[in-house]
């Protein structure tokens, strides 16, 4: 049993994938302040062989997934009644991403399967359509494509199409831009290596993201001490409220 055990693995060994991935990022954590106004993180790597690339398979591709914690989110629909537009409808998202970006050495859908991208998620669409989703109105899938689409137009959807830049189908590099409203967490780094459409090879980063200075003090005390937190933004308002009316009777005179 053994012996025949070690036979099939010879035998299988060679057409098995002996690609891997050695990844690294500029950055692996990022401090919102103040005055943060957006990060954008290199990630880069190399392709690891233990023999020669594999012969009479199609070329190496890479893609890149980029994504923030994930929160509930409500999808309202408009419509217009007795001449008025107002929210009709509405169905709830358990889970959605905060951001979500994908960058790829070519056009997905030459690059990946259905099959590959429903097992590992990788595009927005597999990963929205992953999320449960509350059976609330009809349609749904509609309500998905609004998030989709208004997501996208906000900068935390991102399709990176041909951004993945690979040399010698052995370096590769792609930058992703954070945008500045971040949510803090972890952001979840994906690489996968890609031949014929099927995913060969995988690795798995994270980017901490964390308010810092002034911006994580407020957040503490809204936390922890929200009628403190509630009272301070009165104060704060007042004042506001005063100096803008002090400046204008200023400007007056």
């Amino acid at each position: 049993m053994i012996r025949a055990l070690a036979l099939l693995l010879l035998w299988s060994g060679p057409g098995l994938a002996q690609e891997q991935i050695v990844a690294g990022m500029s950055q692996n954590r990022v401090s919102i302040t103040a005055d943060f106004d957006g990060s954008e993180i290199l990630i880069y790597g190399a392709v690891k062989r233990d023999t020669p690339p594999p012969e009479g398979q199609g070329p190496l591709e890479v893609i890149v997934t980029v994504e923030g914690p994930s929160t509930p989110v409500t999808v309202r629909r408009k419509g217009r009644v007795a001449g008025i537009w107002i929210n009709n409808a509405s169905v709830t998202v358990d889970s959605a991403p905060s951001f979500y970006a994908v960058a790829t050495t070519g056009p997905l859908n030459h690059i990946l399967s259905d099959t590959d991208n429903l097992r590992y998620g990788i595009t927005i669409e597999r990963v929205i359509r992953a999320v449960g989703i509350t059976d609330e109105a009809d349609q749904a899938g509609e309500f998905l494509l609004g998030l989709l689409r208004v997501r996208t137009n906000e900068g935390r959807y991102r399709v990176l199409q041909g951004k993945v830049e690979l040399t010698e189908e052995t370096l590769f590099r792609t930058d992703v831009i954070l945008p500045a409203n971040l949510t803090e967490g972890e952001y979840k780094v994906r690489l996968f290596l890609l031949r014929d459409k099927r995913v060969i090879a995988s690795q798995e980063r994270v980017i901490g993201v964390r308010k810092e200075g002034l911006e994580r003090w407020i957040f503490n005390l809204a936390q922890e001490q929200p009628l403190i937190y509630g009272l301070l933004s009165l104060v704060m308002a007042a004042l506001a409220g005063w100096g803008a009316s002090a400046a204008f009777r200023l400007v007056r005179t």
